[in-house]
């Protein structure tokens, strides 16, 4: 990813939010999005490192950026 591609990612921040909660509030954020926009998810909730890899695999967004480190799991989604 380029610098002006991460300068563009929108940073949604779901911390302290637990399931299903980031995985529908993200779903919507991207409704809302177009096509090929990025969005960083910050999350706390363990089970979204499950979650939003499979919902993401499911409608056809990309993750093209994840990781964690030990508290917030922060995932960059390429809208599909």
């Amino acid at each position: 990813m380029t610098m002006s591609e991460e300068k563009q990612a929108l940073i949604y921040d779901l911390r302290g939010l637990n399931c299903p909660l980031p995985v529908l509030k993200t779903r919507r954020k991207l409704q809302d999005m177009a096509s090929r926009d990025v969005l960083e998810v910050r999350t706390t909730d363990p089970m979204s490192r499950l979650d939003i890899p499979h919902f993401c695999a499911n409608e056809g967004h990309t993750i093209i950026h994840q990781e964690n480190d030990g508290v917030i799991f922060t995932f960059r989604i390429q809208k599909a």
